[in-house]
């Protein structure tokens, strides 16, 4: 199946960060994650992706095409979701939209205020008096509205409740069923990415930890728990990250099968979630 977004050796270079040459890609019909901590690069490779800032080496092509050459096209397929408000924040929606429809050839007003009714969005109100929670349903609607190929979101589930969340992940669910479209999104809440994603990229500090199914993501990794007295040099060395104390510690393996071999019966071995292998990656190891 064709690549509908493929970064290759992305390297954007910055005084006091590095976003060290990350390649990844992602498929139509698809969803894929983007995950870590705060700082560790997923806003910038958003940015990249989306051309608002310059790359320092690496290629980025969208729908087969340079996403520098050919970035009036491509953004022409993308509906954008970003974590702050750039719309004319003294305007109402009925007034935003006039001036949003004219960019996009395949604007779809029917679309847009079916979005905004369900959102329970007031049209008569100036941007600014939303809360941040209704900016990004606002946003969501603009992104949704014009037909695109590739949704790109940067936080969108930031400052939405549980139950709108769940409404935004059905509408994703709907609009991946076209095998031709693909969503791609960073956020913290990676319970939502395990509901919806198909693939996980996890990048922390600039570099690249893994790009992979979600299914596999969560096959391969666990969480093993026991005494601290197993706890030695080569124990400790098998683990991307653990804690220890008085009672046992917890260690996360990426390799369940392999600790299975090494530790046998002394040891109980968990499912990892994304926040786990996010957690204790991130955290290294720790003695309480």
């Amino acid at each position: 199946m064709p690549k509908i977004l493929e970064v290759n050796k992305l390297t954007k270079e910055y005084s006091n960060f590095k976003l060290d040459s990350i390649s990844f890609g992602l498929e139509s019909g698809h969803v894929m994650g983007l995950i870590g901590p705060n700082g560790a690069g997923k806003s910038t490779t958003i940015k990249l992706i989306m051309n608002l800032i310059a790359k320092t080496s690496g290629s980025i092509r969208i729908f087969g095409k340079d996403s520098v050459r050919d970035s009036k096209e491509i953004k022409e397929r993308i509906g954008f979701v970003y974590d702050e408000n750039y719309y004319y924040g003294i305007l109402n929606i009925r007034e935003m939209e006039k001036v949003i429809a004219p960019f996009y050839k395949r604007w779809q007003t029917d679309t847009f205020w079916r979005y905004i009714n369900q959102f329970k969005l007031n049209p008569k109100m100036a941007i600014d008096s939303f809360s941040k929670g209704m900016k990004m349903k606002f946003s969501l609607a603009v992104a949704l509205s014009h037909g695109a190929d590739l949704i790109i979101m940067d936080e969108p589930t930031s400052g939405l409740d549980p139950v709108f969340r769940s409404v935004m992940l059905d509408i994703f669910y709907n609009i991946i069923q076209d095998e031709k479209k693909s969503i791609f999104f960073s956020t913290h809440i990676t319970q939502d990415l395990e509901k919806i994603a198909d693939y996980i990229t996890f990048i922390n500090n600039g570099k690249l930890i893994f790009s992979e199914q979600k299914d596999q993501i969560l096959d391969n990794y666990g969480i093993v728990k026991g005494d601290s007295e197993l706890l030695d040099s080569d124990i400790k060395a098998e683990f991307i990250g653990f804690r220890s104390n008085a009672m046992g510690f917890a260690g996360l393996t990426d390799d369940v099968a392999r600790a299975r071999r090494i530790l046998g019966d002394r040891v109980l071995i968990e499912k990892a979630t994304l926040e786990d292998i996010m957690v204790y990656s991130v955290r290294g190891n720790s003695n309480d």
